[in-house]
């Protein structure tokens, strides 16, 4: 499960390649160890996994799609109580393996393409590029850019080729909790799931099988921090420009590497009297 695996960093990694976001939040370590759960709680209910199979089967018979995620993490303050950060991120996909994401946030503007041989990762404002191969498939160089560079995007579960499956990996609980006529603007079925690590809600629409929110609370986490994504602007086999993952402007920015993120370690100074402070 991709979102049980990455979705618990705080900050939209995406944005940490080219600098840090200057906002006043303290990242805490979670050290609380996760525990299991029991065999009473393991339910697997067959209504709430054909809800989430009929989701992944209309995302993943899409050749193409477009949406709007909007993604809202939560990071505890220096005071204590947690801090929102939000992105705003325009997805366009084309299967097998080709995906655009325009990412606007609390933090610097990105983008990234993938082509199917290439990953590249954008900075608009300072027009830097960090471009590097990619394996040739989506799940694969999802995967790769996440650890080569810290990459990360929360509706990752959504947009792989078979979220079903990518979804009820380690599953221990599936419920359906009931119906809602609020989110998205339209019915949608509502889903809880879980495994040792993190407890999910999905809102899937009951007509079009569209996944609406989808909100997590990871169970090691002792500050019980949520983290939440909105999608909208559905539009399923659009026509997709032929330079829409390999834009002209990359080539004329300067190269940075594609690599992780790395803390700056501030340089020493030197006092009136020459002694390293």
């Amino acid at each position: 499960m991709i979102l049980a695996r990455f979705y618990s960093l705080s900050l939209p990694i995406l944005l940490s390649v080219f600098s840090a976001i200057p906002l006043m939040a303290s990242a805490q370590p979670l050290t609380k160890p996760s525990t299991p759960l029991s065999p009473a709680q393991v339910t697997l209910e067959p209504k709430a996994l054909a809800i989430l199979k009929a989701m992944s089967d209309r995302l993943s018979g899409a050749k193409s799609l477009r949406f709007t995620a909007i993604a809202t993490y939560e990071s505890p303050s220096l005071i204590g109580p947690a801090l929102a950060y939000m992105t705003r991120s325009e997805v366009t996909l084309q299967r097998p393996n080709q995906l655009q994401v325009l990412t606007l946030g609390d933090g610097p503007a990105t983008e990234f393409y993938y082509d199917g041989t290439m990953m590249a990762a954008y900075a608009t404002a300072e027009n830097l590029v960090a471009m590097a191969k990619a394996p040739g498939t989506l799940d694969a160089a999802l995967r790769e850019a996440y650890r080569t560079a810290d990459i990360y995007f929360p509706f990752s579960d959504v947009i792989v080729s078979d979220p079903y499956k990518d979804m009820v990996e380690g599953l221990k609980t599936a419920f359906v909790v009931g119906q809602s006529n609020i989110v998205g603007g339209t019915k949608t079925d509502i889903v809880a799931i879980a495994n040792n690590q993190v407890f999910a809600q999905i809102w899937i629409g009951v007509e079009d099988k569209l996944p609406r929110a989808m909100r997590v609370v990871y169970r090691d986490d002792p500050s019980r921090l949520r983290h939440l994504v909105e999608f909208s602007n559905w539009d399923l086999n659009p026509a997709i420009a032929a330079d829409a993952f390999s834009p002209a402007h990359l080539k004329k920015a300067a190269p940075i590497p594609f690599a992780r993120p790395e803390p700056k370690v501030p340089a020493k100074t030197k006092s009136p009297s020459g002694e390293p402070q």
